[in-house]
């Protein structure tokens, strides 16, 4: 059981480095898309990601459109503080693609608006903040994902 967790272009190698972490933990894979915003072998991002990188199951892509094709047949939802509807509302599968954007912009512009029936949001309640920490927003929606499955 697991999903597949999706970084778009990530530029903290920290919250990366704990993306890959919740991947171990979580029995998810971590798919990383180039150009990142940091080296692969950067010590924030081992740091981050404790002893536990070597463990982990990392893809990684050199742009978005290998990713894309590689996994064109793949179930995948999107998230974004442009969506719509709340991530509570995914229906989580095991081995789902769960595709999150970089740090200061979120998802490109052109895969909200192609992929806008699968684009979901975690709601934020305070009119001072604009989006949440990405290690923050990939641990709640696969935690959430994980419950999900396990109750079904």
């Amino acid at each position: 059981m697991g999903f597949n967790i999706v970084l778009i272009e990530p530029e903290i190698p920290m919250n990366t480095g704990n993306i890959g972490r919740l991947s171990l933990a979580s029995g998810s894979v971590l798919h990383l898309v180039k150009p990142f915003g940091f080296e692969i072998n950067d010590a924030r991002l081992k740091r981050a990601g404790l002893d536990y990188w070597k463990h982990l199951s990392v893809k990684i892509y050199e742009n978005m459109d290998e990713f894309f094709s590689t996994n064109k047949h793949e179930n995948m939802v999107y998230l974004s503080s442009s969506g719509e509807k709340d991530y509570s509302s995914i229906p989580y599968q095991d081995n789902m693609f769960l595709v999150f954007g970089k740090e200061s912009v979120g998802l490109p512009k052109n895969i909200i608006a192609k992929h806008s029936d699968k684009l979901y949001k975690i709601p934020i309640y305070s009119d001072y903040v604009r989006s949440l920490n990405l290690a923050n927003a990939v641990s709640i929606v696969v935690y959430d994902g994980l419950r999900n499955i396990n109750n079904q």
